[in-house]
């Protein structure tokens, strides 16, 4: 749980420099009331609530927060015009007013539904997950099987998690569990009998990028 910060409506946990921990407790007076601690003053304008709306919408339908060109492209916007009203920039100005960072991202219903899931489960449809700049999760010990689900269909990979690729992610976490470090991917690829085509096979991003990430861990 991160510090809390407390403004003119309510108390919102943030990550220490104002950015929201969970997206999903965002409401409009946190921007608002923010407005003002990223250098824009006077109250919101329409051309202000029209990028926030822009990224809090992206990510409800994508799962990730936009980058800033495909916010500019889209709102046919040019940079001086995203200067002028987030003067603070678009991470720690828009951004952070929808609610998000580049961090922010969730499993998406509609990526279950595509896959023939009849029922979302309730804490799917609100589940969060820290990740940084590169999509690898922040904290290992927010990894789950839904995560890695979500990652392989993300990283769009040629097919499902097959046992094959259950027996990679497994040994990696149980590895790094056991010794708080990544095996090798020689170290994988001996222990588990398998060859490097194989892996290859299996995760096509390569070792780092696509057996550790959706792993749910990193050696950045």
């Amino acid at each position: 749980m991160g510090p809390s910060l407390q403004l003119k409506n309510r108390a919102y946990e943030t990550d220490g420099y104002d950015f929201l921990e969970n997206p999903y407790k965002w409401d409009e007076s946190f921007a608002e009331e923010m407005a003002d601690r990223v250098n824009i003053f006077g109250g919101l304008t329409a051309a202000h609530w029209g990028v926030i709306y822009f990224i809090r919408n992206t990510f409800m339908e994508t799962g990730r927060c936009p980058d800033v060109y495909q916010t500019l492209r889209n709102l046919k916007l040019r940079i001086q015009d995203l200067k002028k009203l987030f003067p603070t920039g678009y991470l720690r100005g828009a951004c952070k007013l929808a609610g998000l960072t580049y961090r922010a991202q969730h499993i998406h219903p509609s990526w279950l539904e595509q896959k023939g899931v009849d029922k979302i489960p309730d804490f799917l449809e609100k589940k969060v997950y820290r990740v940084d700049a590169y999509g690898f999760l922040i904290d290992p010990s927010e990894w789950d099987e839904d995560f890695a689900l979500h990652k392989s269909e993300e990283l769009k990979m040629p097919e499902s998690l097959t046992d094959e690729h259950w027996k990679i992610i497994r040994f990696l976490r149980s590895r790094f569990q056991e010794t708080g470090s990544i095996p090798t991917v020689y170290e994988t690829c001996e222990d588990n009998g398998i060859e490097i085509e194989d892996l290859e096979r299996l995760f096509p991003d390569g070792y780092h990028r696509g057996a550790v990430k959706i792993s749910g861990l990193s050696m950045i």
